[in-house]
């Protein structure tokens, strides 16, 4: 009798609790959904848009690097993008895997400048860049690089595909996506109308952007011949950066699929020993 009373001050005393924190759960959810519906709406929730997608080749579980575009990006980020921006994790000899020659890939290191020390006086300096060397920053650090770009520090741009979400197609829609600020932006919220300093940019994630529009139709000229129209210049330089945040893209498709069929196969061996092994003592 004793255990049967106490079994049963248990059930109760379970059934309380789970009473309370359903409630409590139910309670708290209302309250969340409540207080979303009643919170003011915000110009980045009006105006801001999902990036739109491009199409590039290294895109799929087959995706290669379409290295006549990549070289093409690359020009878009030396001709363009590294006034402002960096490639730190990214040396000058990993332009080999792109089909440049060794002779090309020093050539294109010793257009650039990279700090160093001079031999005889042993004094700082700034020296032709090596193969072995890294892309150098634009700015010595971080105040000058604010200074010269209305307090914003441009962001290194080696992991940026990686780094924002949707990497490629965030790329390729911020640099297509300057336009005007919209009238009923200017109506509804006023003060979120970006100064003379700032830009307009739906695809930035508070609309202002200290970037000015950096690509414009015509301003390149492609070594192969290809019109270099703002939009093939952003998808280009982003087909670029996609390299630039995962190189061993290649090599890690052209690994993986073998695996995966040793695997496959490893496990059907596995499963027919089994068939065979156990076939004769399921009776038993």
């Amino acid at each position: 009798m004793f255990n049967l009373r106490t079994s049963g001050l248990a059930v109760l005393i379970g059934l309380f609790f789970v009473v309370a924190v359903l409630w409590a759960f139910v309670n708290g959810a209302g309250t969340v959904i409540g207080q979303g519906y009643l919170k003011e709406e915000t110009a980045e929730h009006a105006f801001h848009k999902h990036p739109r997608e491009i199409h590039l080749a290294s895109d799929g579980l087959f995706g290669h690097f379409d290295r006549q575009q990549v070289q093409r990006g690359y020009q878009v980020y030396k001709e363009v993008c590294s006034a402002c921006h960096s490639l730190r994790h990214v040396a000058f000899r990993d332009l080999g895997k792109l089909g440049y020659s060794e002779g090309q890939v020093k050539a294109e290191a010793a257009a650039w400048q990279v700090p160093g020390v001079d031999p005889n006086t042993g004094e700082a300096s700034m020296r032709p860049a090596l193969p072995t060397d890294y892309f150098p920053s634009p700015y010595p650090n971080n105040v000058a690089a604010a200074a010269a770009n209305n307090n914003a520090i441009p962001p290194d741009l080696s992991l940026i595909t990686k780094a924002r979400h949707d990497g490629k197609n965030y790329v390729y829609s911020l640099l297509t996506g300057y336009q005007e600020v919209p009238e009923e932006l200017r109506e509804r919220f006023p003060d979120s109308v970006p100064s003379g300093t700032l830009h307009f940019n739906p695809y930035f994630a508070n609309l202002n952007l200290a970037m000015a529009p950096p690509l414009s139709d015509g301003q390149l000229t492609y070594a192969d011949g290809t019109e270099a129209t703002l939009d093939q210049m952003a998808q280009d330089v982003a087909a670029f950066l996609v390299w630039t945040a995962e190189p061993t893209l290649e090599k890690r498709n052209q690994t993986g699929w073998p695996v995966l069929g040793f695997l496959l196969f490893a496990t059907i061996l596995a499963y027919l020993a089994y068939r065979n092994i156990w076939a004769d003592k399921k009776g038993h």
